[in-house]
């Protein structure tokens, strides 16, 4: 829905309200029903074969949900004229035709959505394009054909911006880029929904989660609160001595694994393991807690919506 932030500005969210889509006997999408709110950027992760492309394809109008509904700004997008206006977004970097040029394939955008010639060169700079904006884009890199998307995305000065693994093809200099171009599209208050399966990317940028497995959702929570479902946080200890540690930790009630002098201690937070150890004079070199990153919890979560598993020779 639309609502009045602070200074009056509007601000957009998308709501799927079980969200489903049927192709014959086949269900690519189940009963979905998620939030993506403004000012953040929220991530939406799911195994291959989980139902992501076609669930941004039905917010953005393309695909007709068999049932359920989802809307930007309290309404379907497909009512909306000049959709570029209220969503960009960047689906496939491969749409656009290899025969015109960036400039002309903008351009032809901004004629259908009404908007001013002057944003063509505004976001072909943005983006990095400025210098080969005369060159055909059959001739791009993917990394550059990701640029021109993501161009293309920004044309309208949007207030939801949906992308499908954009950072696929740009090298480490243009992760970094679109990293904090989406950090900062979230800081202007704007919705930013992103489709990605590197994981380390989303751990670095979202804020937000949603994450579906064979069409259903298994999460939509913060990205912290999501790597904290994956076990219990481990303690990792450095010490000198760590046998003379490992038997008070033991008889507290830890699990506790020794490795190169190094322990690691399941079942007790650090402050009680720091306590421990001053009290029976064992020195600490490291004092540690350790969580689990965002792969090791999307592993775990989504274990069980795994399309074909590694070893499934069907």
């Amino acid at each position: 829905m639309s609502r009045r932030g602070a200074g009056g500005t509007v601000v957009v969210m998308i709501d799927a309200r079980e969200l489903t889509k049927r192709y014959g006997g086949r269900t690519a999408v189940r009963e979905l029903t998620f939030t993506v709110r403004p000012g953040r950027v929220t991530g939406f992760l799911g195994p291959n074969g989980s139902g992501k492309s076609t669930t941004l394809r039905m917010i953005l109008g393309l695909h007709a949900p068999t049932s359920g509904s989802v809307t930007v700004g309290g309404r379907p997008f497909a009512e909306r004229s000049r959709g570029l206006r209220h969503v960009g977004a960047l689906l496939d970097a491969g749409d656009a035709h290899g025969g015109l040029t960036a400039r002309r394939h903008l351009a032809v955008l901004a004629r259908g959505n009404r908007l001013p010639p002057a944003r063509v060169d505004a976001v072909l700079e943005e983006v990095g394009l400025a210098d080969a904006a005369g060159r055909r884009i059959g001739g791009f890199s993917l990394g550059m054909r990701q640029r021109l998307g993501i161009a293309g995305a920004l044309l309208g000065d949007p207030p939801v911006l949906l992308f499908d693994e954009p950072l696929n093809g740009l090298d480490p200099e243009g992760v970094r880029w679109v990293r904090g171009l989406f950090r900062r599209l979230a800081a202007e208050g704007r919705t930013v929904f992103v489709s990605s399966h590197l994981m380390t990317e989303m751990q670095y940028t979202a804020d937000e989660l949603v994450v579906i497995g064979r069409g259903r959702l298994i999460a939509a929570e913060s990205l912290s609160a999501f790597a904290g479902r994956a076990g219990s946080p481990q303690v990792l200890v450095g010490t000198s001595d760590p046998a003379a540690l490992a038997g008070p930790l033991l008889a507290a009630g830890a699990v506790v694994v020794e490795e190169a002098g190094r322990l690691t201690v399941s079942g007790l937070p650090a402050a009680r393991v720091g306590e421990l150890a001053l009290r029976h004079r064992v020195p600490l070199h490291e004092l540690t807690t350790r969580t689990a990153s965002l792969e090791e919890a999307f592993m775990e979560l989504t274990a069980g919506s795994v399309e074909y598993p590694a070893g499934d020779l069907r």
